[in-house]
């Protein structure tokens, strides 16, 4: 199970530590935060303790109305649960009670230094977490974004795909990862593609050697992820296995669980595959659109008879 620390997110969002700076190693393993309401009245039958707590105006002003032993109760009775740590949007002045809770119970509490909405922070804490804790596979190829598409290139050495990644590069278009592609499961449906940090805004062309895309090219040439959209595999052009009917029956390859749309291209000298995968792009699109050239082809066809 991957995790990261509570000093990782400090670092991350600047935050402040009022309380159990000692524990900042405590792992968090959960994408997803919580924000404590029923939790303050007394249930608990469905509380996520695994979290990141998050305290937003609404939960500190609500604790601000309570007595004295009233509010040492309710929070005595979340702060009982060891959540990972507690992330609040106040001023240190006002958290004093909350303060002494989480120092005797060895919890981190956090503020935030600068201000902004208690929903936006959480969207951004939630968007970090899902990043850093998603399940990642290292695969051996290419990742581009080509029209805002995610692509993933694969084939055997020497195929070509680092020089067609380099034609598109050139037509426009964005490196994610030559070489070695990380990919993040970021939901039951979605894979995200980005380098492993080494490779980060490299390419490797034959002949050439190594090139430095946004040195060459500018920022503009690199991205550092995308959305994986189509997976297309490059093979050495083979005569008889020439695909030609209309339209291919949709097959897909497994990911981590996640089913990706995929498609085969040969290749052969003069052959101009950056603009067949910005085809395959463009006509994926509009078939998430719900057109189909093949589908009105036919159609057409059968008009005539």
């Amino acid at each position: 199970m991957k995790q990261i620390t509570v000093e990782d997110i400090v670092n991350q969002f600047s935050l402040q530590v009022l309380a159990g700076a000692e524990y900042l190693r405590k792992a968090i393993t959960k994408p997803r935060v919580h924000r404590p309401g029923l939790e303050f009245v007394g249930y608990f039958d469905f509380f996520p303790t695994e979290r990141v707590q998050v305290l937003g105006t609404k939960e500190v002003t609500y604790l601000h109305k309570l007595s004295h032993e009233e509010r040492k109760t309710r929070i005595g009775n979340i702060v009982h649960y060891h959540p990972p740590c507690f992330i609040v949007k106040g001023k240190e002045e006002e958290l004093t009670y909350l303060k002494q809770h989480c120092t005797s119970e060895g919890i981190p509490l956090l503020i935030t230094k600068h201000e902004q909405r208690t929903s936006e922070l959480i969207a951004k804490l939630e968007s970090y977490l899902a990043n850093e804790l998603a399940p990642e596979l290292s695969i051996h190829g290419v990742c581009v974004n080509v029209s805002g598409i995610g692509i993933l290139l694969r084939g055997k050495s020497g195929v070509g795909k680092s020089e067609t990644a380099h034609t598109l590069i050139g037509r426009g278009h964005r490196l994610i990862a030559d070489d070695v592609v990380v990919l993040k499961k970021i939901s039951p449906t979605t894979l995200l593609g980005t380098h492993d940090e080494n490779t980060k805004e490299f390419l490797a062309l034959r002949s050439i050697g190594l090139l430095n895309v946004v040195r060459l090219y500018g920022q503009k040439a690199f991205q550092e992820k995308t959305q994986i959209v189509l997976d297309i595999t490059l093979k050495k052009w083979e005569k008889d296995e020439l695909n030609n009917e209309l339209d291919h029956e949709a097959r897909f390859t497994e990911y981590m669980g996640v089913q990706i749309p995929s498609i085969e291209i040969q290749v052969q000298p003069g052959r101009d595959v950056a603009g067949l995968i910005e085809a395959a792009v463009q006509n994926w699109i509009l078939k998430q659109q719900g057109y189909s050239a093949a589908e009105e082809f036919m159609e057409r066809i059968e008009k005539d008879y």
